[in-house]
């Protein structure tokens, strides 16, 4: 048996980042043939892709350095974003709630009207209460409510007013109106860079700061004793940690111990699985400069589309496509694949005479967490019992939130900070 202070369970972005600050007497399992997580590049012919679309938009000087120091300026593109949504054949900026003036004229009386009368409240019951509050009836049903329908796959009423935080983007009707003369992206990632050769660019430079012999791939937990402080893998081998941090999604996580009430919590957990298509064809599509398409329409497989060949400025369309499912949902690739192109084709983002030379399925399991207060209340709880034991389990799914890549990397740095 190993015996060492700092285990790591997984090797993405959280485990690499807090590996990166405690720099010695630590050891990472990670379960899959390398590491990255969700943050891994695949590379194909001529495309480059991502599990799925990762952006930077830093707000720390020191993680933006960590990756401008390591990255030649020539191998990193920044951009504005252009994002729209497809909505009933045209194309309006996102975010939708702010453009409403883009709508034919009809639909946008009514969207105006229901935003005047709205019913606001001091508290919310639930997401979907605060949008019909914050926004009024035509903006909700028009795109909030099928939108997020379609991303979440699930109902919004089991979803906490405040699930998606920062990240949603809320507009008073001041903010609404003015828009309409000077339009203006109060989105938070309105800005972001990307690498030339994807953001597995990113894990890379956490990666190669690491001890390679410290980092055990293929390694896959069989079971958590957390009196004793030992961690078994399928493969029997044994590790004594001082300190366990859990990177791994919690639902993952629950199920390495023999306790009851963690099963029970791992059964309460709500979240969506994402099938993503990364598609690469043999020519452009018309769409030559929007990064990614929001699209409500529920007759339409996927909620949203990138397009890396237009923050690559490549000549070939690659993109990704990201169709939600329920957690207990079983995933027909081909039939989404098969619906994918038809829709496409359809919507004219793709023609006849353009052939898809490449492509990859990826399903992302868990996906969106589903933040509710109850369960939310149990976590936490979860966490202070867990700390207890000098066990965290932290990152985007370990701590089992809505977070960017960079609000991993500071909470890990300040757990690492913390115990050093």
């Amino acid at each position: 048996m190993e015996k060492i202070k700092y285990l790591i369970i997984g090797a993405g972005i959280s485990g690499l980042t807090f590996a990166n600050y405690i720099k010695d007497d630590y050891i990472i399992l990670e379960k899959e043939s390398e590491v990255g997580g969700y943050c891994r590049t695949i590379k194909r012919k001529d495309f480059i892709w991502d599990y799925a679309g990762h952006f930077f938009h830093f707000k720390t000087e020191e993680f933006k350095k960590i990756f401008m120091d390591n990255v030649e300026d020539t191998d990193i593109i920044y951009k504005d974003k252009c994002t729209k949504i497809l909505y009933k054949d045209a194309l309006i900026d996102y975010p939708f709630q702010t453009n409403i003036h883009e709508l034919e004229k009809q639909e946008f009386i009514d969207c105006l009207y229901d935003l005047f009368n709205k019913q606001e409240k001091e508290t919310y019951d639930n997401f979907l209460d605060m949008l019909y509050g914050k926004f009024g009836k035509s903006i909700v049903e028009k795109f909030l409510k099928p939108y997020n329908e379609k991303l979440y796959a699930c109902d919004l009423q089991k979803l906490d007013k405040d699930a998606m935080g920062r990240f949603f983007p809320y507009a008073d009707t001041k903010q609404i109106i003015n828009n309409m003369k000077n339009n203006k992206d109060i989105s938070y990632n309105n800005k972001f860079l990307y690498p030339k050769n994807g953001a597995g660019s990113f894990i890379e430079i956490l990666y190669n700061n690491l001890e390679k012999e410290r980092i055990k791939l293929n390694s896959t937990i069989e079971n958590i004793d957390q009196e004793n402080k030992i961690v078994t893998t399928q493969d029997g081998k044994k590790y004594q940690y001082e300190y366990l941090i859990n990177t791994a999604p919690l639902n993952h996580f629950l199920l390495l111990f023999n306790n009851k009430e963690y099963m029970n919590l791992e059964q309460e957990l709500s979240y969506n699985k994402v099938l993503v298509f990364n598609l690469g064809f043999n020519k452009k599509s018309k769409l030559e400069k929007e990064h990614w398409i929001y699209i409500p329409d529920k007759e339409v497989n996927y909620y949203r589309i990138g397009f890396y060949d237009n923050i690559l400025d490549s000549d070939k369309l690659s993109m990704y496509i990201e169709i939600g499912f329920d957690k207990q949902a079983a995933i027909n690739e081909k039939e989404q694949l098969d619906m994918t192109l038809k829709n496409l084709r359809k919507q004219n983002i793709i023609d006849d005479n353009m052939k898809l030379e490449e492509y990859v399925s990826i399903i992302m399991d868990p996906a969106y967490v589903h933040i509710n207060g109850k369960t939310d209340k149990k976590i936490t709880e979860l966490k202070n019992n867990l700390k207890d034991k000098n066990i965290y389990t932290i990152g985007r799914y370990g701590a089992w939130t809505y977070c960017s890549m960079e609000d991993c990397m500071i909470e890990a740095r300040k757990i690492a900070s913390s115990l050093k």
